[in-house]
């Protein structure tokens, strides 16, 4: 699994407020997306959305995840960015 890939989807999920708004801004599919987190939670060993057919719902363990995964993210852009620049 590629984590930052994982990480990646996980925050789009989060933030488009579905899978497939998520597998949509990725430009992927929805089953690839829903492998995604399933590995993601795998890996971390816990739950990080409650999904129902309706709704996605952080855990508290997701909410803290995708704050952390968010800066990381921002993190390796400005990193990426600042190497472009030179």
């Amino acid at each position: 699994m590629d984590k930052l890939r994982a990480m990646e989807t996980f925050v789009r999920i989060v933030e488009g407020g579905s899978l497939t708004a998520a597998a949509d801004a990725l430009g992927t599919s929805l089953p690839s997306v829903v492998r995604q987190l399933a590995a993601l939670e795998a890996a971390l060993d816990v739950r990080l959305l409650n999904r129902t057919t309706r709704r996605l719902a952080l855990t508290d363990e997701g909410r803290e995840y995708f704050e952390r995964a968010k800066r990381l993210l921002a993190d390796v852009e400005d990193a990426e960015a600042a190497l472009s620049a030179r």
